[in-house]
């Protein structure tokens, strides 16, 4: 076996190797679930700015009525 990779025919290293690893998936957990939330709250914006223009379209058109 190379000195560049790690022994893990001890049963120490192996279980020091899935903790890093278990770790590792944890924090990509956490950064993929803020991201989504990141998102969420991105979409939710957009949805509300969009029902203001239509809204505000809404009131543009109900006024070129009134004037015909």
């Amino acid at each position: 076996m190379s000195d560049s990779q790690p022994d893990y025919s001890q049963p120490e290293a192996l279980e020091a190797y899935f903790k890093r690893k278990a770790e590792q998936e944890s924090l990509a957990q956490a950064r993929a679930e803020q991201e989504a939330k990141e998102l969420s709250a991105y979409d939710a914006c957009v949805l509300k700015e969009s029902a203001r223009v239509k809204e505000l379209i809404a009131q543009a058109q109900a006024k070129d009525g009134h004037k015909d």
